[in-house]
């Protein structure tokens, strides 16, 4: 196949929605340079300065730390609970994968209230070992343990999805030649993991870029800090002038990416049928397997939620009523599964044109599609709320807005993880289908989107989970009386009613269990 396709050899049945959704997620970059024509002098001086330059120095740091903290975390997991006898399997898969869920605000704050220097370890530590303080968790390295321990799920995700689709031929010819497993790990498996290490590290650097409230809490500097502070002083233009650096940092992640992508062929290209990878007997190396799990999950997932379930209990003591939560729930829920469906249908045929027809107009559909992610939600929800009061006020403040805003946010979360299934499928099996008669609309239908599963249903489910926890956008967008778990935790927390945070932060969790096992079910079973 050619590295380069004309627009003309384009089917139009997948270039005009390709073309359609490339249209829809750029608007909050329209808005920006709206916003950002004939600014003045001044606002231009306050942007153009040696300090904005240091924000960005530690904005890469921070996007570098958190992104190789989550690589060098999710490897490991992805292989223990997909290739080897772990014990407790399905349990691990779905542990590992929840911190997701957790907003940043709130995982900040509860990381904060434990590891502080006067927190809740150092209370229960100035006991017994007299410990006076602890060391400081502000600055680079708090925000880098607090984002990767609730994002490195982005790549553990992907990559599990990956490794569920590779051909175990590939591994058995490299140990049939004499090498051995660590050696087929490093020159086999690893690499033909790269889109999905790959996808999920640009979804990491993406989320990291675009935080807010994580390092504000844990007071580091930088580009999204910035433009939300400008925002809250009523700058608009100047928002939207540094939003488009942010735009253009993001967009070189972009590129990094695809340059370390590359276009080497990740299906098979000869005879052979698909089957299930041996699974690996850990012996010795079962109960330390079992303690690195179990660290990440306590660190992740354990500790903070010991936390929610600590300030509950002081709540239901108190005598905190917590009424008012079944609508939040069911909306919660309602607006998750739509926005899931959306977002996983559209993302693939943005995903089959810049895999199966690579050019110029592929790939800018392609990197429009991840800046959703990369921009502040405020961003983009005022970016809706400007074309919908102008162009779209029928749907304005209705719950379809609402779900149109979470497609521009987490397109990309779907696109990653269904990008790495194309890759994976060889298109020789998609020209046969061609060959017997079927227009591309059949051969979607019944020879591409059934192997594409895997990696369609990890992505809705990356939505759905990311969803629940929305909260810009949300705020901005969602009709009047319409609340979620996310926007319960918000107000309860700006009036420090910590109890009634507590329970729908648990809530969100407790409902994002349902389709982490939905989605382990079928691959654990036929493992067991």
């Amino acid at each position: 196949m050619s590295n380069r396709t004309s627009i003309n050899s384009m089917p139009v049945t997948l270039l005009v929605p390709a073309v359609l959704i490339g249209l829809i997620v750029s608007l909050p970059l329209v808005y920006l340079f709206v916003r950002s024509v004939g600014v003045s002098e001044d606002v231009w001086a306050s942007i153009i300065r040696p300090r904005t330059l240091q924000t960005v120095w530690r904005t890469v740091q921070l996007v570098v730390t958190v992104t190789l903290t989550s690589v060098l975390l999710s490897l490991p997991i992805a292989w223990l609970t997909v290739r080897t006898d772990l014990p407790l399997r399905r349990f691990w898969v779905v542990a590992t994968a929840l911190p997701l869920v957790i907003p940043s605000y709130v995982g900040a704050f509860l990381f904060i209230s434990v590891l502080s220097p006067k927190g809740l370890l150092q209370n229960i530590l100035s006991g017994p070992f007299g410990l006076d303080r602890l060391p400081e968790i502000y600055g680079l390295f708090g925000a880098t343990f607090t984002l990767a321990a609730l994002s490195y799920p982005y790549v553990l995700l992907t990559v599990r999805g990956a490794m569920i689709g590779i051909d175990p031929a590939f591994e058995e010819s490299a140990r049939t030649l004499g090498s051995r497993r660590l050696a087929v790990m490093y020159r086999v498996t690893i690499p033909l993991l790269r889109p999905s290490i790959l996808a999920g590290s640009l979804l990491v650097a993406l989320y990291t870029v675009s935080d807010f409230g994580a390092v504000s809490l844990l007071d580091y500097e930088t580009l999204t800090r910035s433009i939300y502070l400008r925002y809250t002083a009523i700058d608009r233009n100047g928002a939207a002038l540094l939003s488009l650096f942010l735009a253009g940092f993001s967009f070189l992640i972009l590129l990094a990416e695809a340059k370390f992508r590359g276009r080497k062929l990740y299906y098979r290209t000869g005879a052979g049928a698909s089957r299930l990878s041996n699974i690996v007997k850990l012996g010795r190396w079962k109960w330390p397997a079992l303690i690195f799990c179990f660290l990440v999950v306590f660190m992740a997932l354990i500790m903070p939620l010991s936390v929610l379930v600590y300030w509950l209990v002081r709540g239901i003591f108190a005598g905190q009523t917590f009424a008012g939560l079944w609508g939040p729930v069911w909306n919660s829920i309602f607006v998750s599964f739509l926005a899931a469906i959306l977002v996983a249908f559209c993302a693939i045929p943005v995903a089959a044109l810049s895999t199966r027809y690579p050019g110029f107009l592929s790939r800018v559909i392609e990197k429009i599609s991840f800046t959703g992610f990369a921009l502040p939600g405020i961003v983009v929800a005022l970016a809706i709320v400007f074309f919908g009061i102008g162009w779209a006020k029928p749907i304005y403040q209705t719950i379809w807005l609402l779900v149109f805003a979470y497609l521009i946010l987490f397109l990309p979360a779907a696109l990653g993880s269904t990008r790495t299934s194309f890759l994976q499928l060889n298109p020789k099996q998609e020209e046969a289908s061609r060959g017997l008669g079927n227009n591309l609309f059949q051969t979607m239908i019944y020879v591409t989107i059934p192997q594409l599963k895997p990696g369609v249903i990890a992505g809705a489910v990356l939505v759905f989970i990311i969803t629940l926890k929305e909260l810009p956008a949300t705020l901005l967008l969602a009709p009047l009386g319409f609340g979620t778990l996310a926007t319960k935790i918000w107000s309860a927390s700006e009036e420090a009613f910590f109890a009634q945070a507590a329970l729908p932060a648990i809530i969100i969790v407790i409902i994002s269990c349902v389709p982490m096992a939905f989605l382990i079910h079928k691959d654990i079973r036929t493992r067991n």
